[in-house]
């Protein structure tokens, strides 16, 4: 997992991973795409937001139990030492 820490002029650094992935670099833009409430996307705008029509699963259809929740976090955290 990258992560990035916001200033106070609310400016991140984006992760060099992460703008590897992206294909961008200096100058480039990037759109922040709300995938669902309070989750977005980071997306490099040399692409249309339509075609990612279909990338984002919509809401699941059965509730996230916290036990799934705890699986998740623990798998990611494990990843990312």
């Amino acid at each position: 997992m990258a992560a990035a820490t916001v200033t106070s002029k609310g400016q991140i650094t984006i992760p060099a991973k992460v703008r590897t992935a992206l294909a961008v670099d200096a100058g480039d833009r990037i759109e922040f795409v709300e995938v669902e409430k309070g989750q977005f996307a980071i997306v490099a705008a040399t692409r249309s937001v339509q075609e990612l029509k279909g990338r984002f699963q919509g809401k699941r259809s059965k509730p996230v139990s916290i036990e799934e929740m705890n699986a998740v976090i623990l798998k990611r955290a494990s990843r990312s030492r």
